[in-house]
């Protein structure tokens, strides 16, 4: 058996909306599979949704207070007034600038743009940033991805005699800053019928209100922040990213070209990976590390030498990120080590003096990832007596509303369910820590700490085709709401398994099902090609790719999860020295059992520090994951016996046998009775002095004949006295079946025959019963 690392909680489309998907809209089944498992069941709202035009564009005038904004812009155009969007300092603040000042710039607008340092000013509104502002002579902010939570900045910048429009997608609060205009898509006193923009989305409908139509160059940037900023791709957003990506891959903007080129990416092949991999966390990188400005600079720089500068420059910063990350995640998981061990607690709450600020919330992403649980990675400022940092979440743990509950001890946070950021006082943390704590034990159950793969695409092999792979390009953007698929195959038997990769930790299988078959990369489980046999059943989860090499294409899919409910026999049998295959044994919840004393006797020495179990002397009571077969039962039912006890996973069969009988079989009765005349016509026969000249003369083993003797004796044909075999005249007939010495021997060659000479097939086929005969025991018990 091999235990999935995750719960897998399979979806199964319905075969009838599966079909009529197929048959209306001339989509291959995994297409048709793909939409029916997302709730598609009518042909036309599928359509609908794969077309994801221009049509689906909403009014941006349904926008609460969007038109007061509109108004206010105007007037400050028309009355050469300075205006200023504040935005944000990651992906989604940049394009959200960059998307608002390019329009305000093409309907005349004298504007600039502020984008608050993280280490510096912290996120969202600022009052001595809003000083500067209007020390500069400024009269409206216009935010941008930020705002809704900036009460008392917002009070404090209408008192300089700032005018304020706030534009935001965060969660609100029950009180709103008092600003001139609020443009929210889920502003409580609005209608908007699609609520989960981006900032750069909320941008992009301000712009269209004042531009009078929507800029559809534009949607370059607004496919970049909506994918960075992990919102639904349904409605307007799935067209903005569809459509941003069509036109991101014939992009002229020299900053594009510049970010493909240093991705090692071609700009035609561009998709919302490519935008959430490799250019996010580049536009990302200067705003974790220092000022965001040089990304806006990128989007909208005009000249190709300027933004390949500026990207090299963005590419040095993202590096120098990652080292950051992979360093404070060392010093995390530490931590993590010597504060708890094994026993690992329902949230982290992590804080340490030196992090940088910018970085741990992949940190803690990266935490929640590894251990399935909240996380929170603060940065402490000693000097200020205080931490700032970052939080993830899991399912079922709604972040910000157990942020919430402690509001009392967190003067500034604020995120949604799944994300979060906040400072506090250092004298706080501990407290947070345990109030968490305590909420999550309330919260959340045992299955919910372990983390579920949802596959909603099973599939068959023979479904799987190139052409088929290459045209799921009509069903992207894939993202949040409409995830990439899961794809499972279950039902394959491993053809050939391999260890790859210099440290040879990669898994490649080759998976058959019936005539087809398909590779399959596993990365970082080499160690399963251990607990793999060939033919082996499984059950495998993961994601399809096309593997181009050599001009040669082929489907192939990158597993993420492997399963299998079928005991693995490893076949053992023909390695003489066990010191060859003692390696291969997990060392845990494993079991070395003898069923011969003087098996256990002479392996003793040669598997130092290994401990063998007598079958009659086992504990049931130990949990036994693995068991190693040294030697052959003596009855078959001693191990079925076994293998219900302990209903391994996994069976190791070496089957020593010094002693083997197969070959040498059972005299046949004309041997017996040829050998019974020869007593009867001598009357005696010194077995100790004459059995090795008899056997020259018959061309048999010594062996042969003690064991005639040995039959005749049980039977009372014979007595035997100090080895000499005398005639007993008075015996009666009996068969020779009846003697235990013959029946151990026919015993012993059957068990041979079965467990130690079988094709390996029929050894695995014997296991398996009786896996499956103990099921049905069970079964009956508990119904």
């Amino acid at each position: 058996m091999i235990k999935s690392n995750k719960n897998w909680k399979i979806h199964r489309p319905e075969q009838q909306n599966v079909d009529r998907l197929m048959r209306e809209l001339k989509l291959p089944s995994l297409h048709a599979k793909i939409l029916a498992s997302r709730g598609f069941q009518e042909p036309a709202d599928a359509q609908a949704f794969l077309q994801a035009d221009a049509s689906v564009l909403h009014d941006p005038f349904l926008l609460h207070d969007m038109d007061k904004a509109v108004t206010r812009i105007q007037s400050a155009i028309e009355n050469d007034e300075h205006i200023v969007v504040y935005g944000d300092y990651d992906a989604d603040g940049v394009t959200s600038v960059s998307v608002l000042t390019t329009a305000l710039e093409r309907i005349g607008a004298d504007v600039s743009f502020t984008i608050p340092n993280r280490f510096e000013h912290g996120y969202g509104p600022n009052c001595e940033l809003f000083q500067e502002i209007a020390d500069l002579g400024a009269t409206l902010i216009i935010t941008v991805d930020n705002g809704v939570s900036g009460i008392e900045q917002t009070a404090f910048a209408k008192s300089i005699g700032l005018d304020v429009i706030i534009t935001d997608h965060h969660e609100m609060g029950d009180t709103l800053p008092s600003a001139d205009a609020i443009i929210h898509p889920r502003h409580p006193e609005g209608n908007y019928p699609f609520g989960e923009l981006a900032g750069v989305g909320v941008a992009f409908k301000l712009a269209t209100a004042l531009l009078g139509e929507a800029p559809l160059d534009l949607l370059e940037f607004a496919a970049i922040g909506t994918v960075a900023d992990l919102v639904p791709l349904l409605d307007e957003n799935r067209y903005f990213v569809k459509e941003g990506i069509r036109r991101l891959r014939m992009s002229s903007r020299p900053g594009i070209q510049a970010l493909a080129k240093v991705g090692g990416t071609e700009q035609r092949q561009f998709t919302e990976e490519t935008l959430g991999f490799m250019v996010g966390p580049r536009l990302n990188a200067p705003g974790r590390l220092g000022d965001a400005d040089v990304a806006v600079e990128l989007l909208k720089a005009e000249d190709a030498a300027v933004a390949s500068g500026i990207t090299n420059e963005l590419d040095r910063l993202n590096k120098e990120r990652q080292a950051l990350v992979n360093g404070i995640t060392e010093e995390a998981l530490q931590m993590i080590e010597e504060q708890y061990g094994q026993n690992i607690p329902y949230v982290f709450v992590l804080a340490k003096e030196g992090w940088n600020p910018g970085v741990i919330g992949i940190v803690a992403s990266r935490l929640t990832e590894k251990f399935y649980r909240p996380s929170i990675v603060l940065a402490i400022d000693a000097a200020a007596e205080t931490a700032k940092g970052s939080a993830r979440s899991i399912d079922g743990f709604d972040l910000y509303q157990e942020l919430v509950k402690n509001k009392e001890i967190l003067p500034h946070f604020g995120g949604h369910a799944m994300a979060a950021g906040m400072t506090l006082s250092l004298s706080d943390v501990d407290a947070l820590r345990n109030r968490l704590n305590e909420q999550a034990q309330q919260i959340l159950s045992d299955e919910q700490l372990i983390a579920t793969v949802e596959i909603d695409v099973p599939l068959t092999i023979d479904e799987i085709e190139v052409s088929v792979l290459e045209s799921l390009e009509q069903l992207r953007p894939f993202g949040m709401a409409f995830p990439k698929p899961m794809y499972m195959i279950e039902d394959v038997t491993v053809g050939s398994i391999r260890k790859i990769g210099s440290a040879k930790n990669h898994l490649k299988l080759e998976l058959e099902d019936g005539g087809n078959k398909l590779d399959a990369i596993s990365f970082g489980d080499g160690h399963l090609a251990d607990e793999m046999t060939h033919g082996m059943s499984l059950l495998v989860t993961g994601d399809l790719q096309v593997n181009e090499w050599n001009n040669f294409k082929k489907p192939q899919i990158l597993l993420q999860d492997i399963r299998s409910d079928e005991r693995q026999v490893f076949d053992l049998r023909g390695i003489r020295d066990p010191l060859r295959w003692i390696h291969t044994v997990p060392k845990d919840n494993v079991l070395y059992i003898a069923f011969q004393q003087q098996t256990k006797t002479y392996f003793t020495p040669i598997l130092q520090g290994t401990e063998i179990v007598l079958f009659e002397e086992r504990s049931r009571s130990e949990r036994i994951e693995h068991i190693v077969l040294l030697d052959i039962p003596n009855q078959e039912e001693q191990l079925a016996e076994l293998l219900n006890d302990y209903n391994p996973g996994r069976i190791y069969a070496h089957f020593y046998a010094p002693d083997s009988r197969y070959f040498e079989g059972i005299p046949d009765r004309q041997e017996f009775g040829w050998y019974f005349a020869f007593l009867k016509k001598r009357g005696t026969f010194d077995l100790s002095k004459q059995a090795e000249q008899l056997a020259k003369h018959k061309g048999w083993k010594i062996d042969t004949i003690y064991f005639m003797s040995k039959v005749f004796f049980e039977l009372g044909f014979v007595k035997i006295d100090n080895g000499v075999a005398i005639i007993e005249p008075a015996a009666g007939k009996r068969d020779l079946a009846e003697a235990p010495a013959y029946q151990e021997r026919k015993r012993q060659i059957e068990m041979e025959e079965r467990l130690l000479y079988a094709p390996y097939q029929d050894l695995k086929q014997w296991f398996q019963k009786v896996q499956q005969d103990n099921a049905v025991e069970e079964e009956i018990v508990w119904t």
